[in-house]
């Protein structure tokens, strides 16, 4: 049709009544698309019969493959080193549990006696698992992400940890990772810390991150504060390039079992609703005295 020609009503009706279905189906292949990739994920395949974790069939890995080495696969997309899994094993192993004076398992205690469930109550130790209670490991394994970048750059690692150690005092926060409220000296470290150097030695870590935490260690060793689980832990997390936040994610993993234990424990006791308080205490009241209306 020349520019000049008027336009016809019928043609473009019978085209645009043509052209209807192509676009209907489009649109459906889209909606068919949007809605398979809302939840699209390359951790698993689920299939009709099929379950594969990054790839390997479910059935190859049960009785194959160890519980730690899964979740070093599923979160982060290939199966381990033996030496490796054992590592990250240790650190898991040695951060299971603290005890009731822990917020996080007194609470999970707390909550089974109030009649909620086993799951209710896991979930409410984890939620207390904050960044003062449970979020030392990933700023600790930050922290020696920097240092060890800084050192990379050029710079000598002792000004580093002095610079670091520095910071935080002028801020009068913590370093985290070091120092312990509890044990003046934490047990963990010594052991866990051995296998770090014997990782290093074998060459199965590199053994930079370690190296960031003694220098850290030696600026706070006037004031008596060694390195602690946190530490130690970050230590290994480190080294085994694992990201600050999923550090903290595989430090929850692990405390979810000591929570469990002391829930399942507390639950066996027959107690009802048993509060921050034993009986006959009371906790102090600060307000003003009795007034009157």
């Amino acid at each position: 049709m020349s520019p000049d020609a008027a336009p016809d009503p019928a043609t473009d009706a019978a085209a645009a009544a043509a052209a209807a279905p192509a676009a209907a189906a489009v649109s459906d292949a889209d909606r068919l698309a949007s809605t398979t990739a809302w939840w699209a994920s390359g951790i698993t395949k689920i299939e009709p019969g099929v379950i594969e974790l990054r790839g390997y069939p479910v059935q190859q890995l049960i009785g194959q493959v160890d519980f730690i080495s899964t979740v070093w696969l599923i979160t982060r997309g290939e199966l381990p080193e033996p030496r490796q899994a054992a590592l990250l094993e240790a650190a898991l192993v040695a951060s299971v549990d603290h005890g009731p004076q822990a917020p996080s398992i007194a609470s999970a205690r707390m909550a089974i006696t109030c009649g909620v469930g086993i799951n209710s109550a896991v979930a409410n130790g984890v939620n207390v698992l904050g960044d003062t209670h449970g979020g030392a490991g990933q700023q600790c394994v930050a922290l020696l992400n920097r240092l060890v970048d800084g050192h990379l750059a050029g710079r000598d690692l002792d000004e580093l940890a002095a610079e670091a150690v520095a910071d935080h005092r002028a801020r009068k926060a913590f370093v985290p990772g070091f120092g312990h409220r509890f044990h003046p000296r934490d047990p963990r470290r010594d052991p866990l810390l051995a296998l770090v150097e014997q990782a290093r030695d074998d060459g199965v870590v590199v053994g930079r991150h370690l190296e960031a935490a003694l220098a850290l260690e030696a600026q706070l060793a006037s004031r008596g504060i060694p390195m602690n689980i946190d530490g130690v832990s970050a230590v290994v997390y480190g080294e085994l390039g694992i990201e600050p936040e999923l550090a903290r994610g595989l430090f929850v993993l692990s405390r979810s079992v000591g929570i469990l234990a002391h829930a399942w424990e507390e639950s066996q006791s027959g107690r009802r609703i048993k509060g921050p308080l034993p009986k006959g205490f009371q906790a102090d009241y600060t307000g003003p005295a009795t007034r009157d209306v």
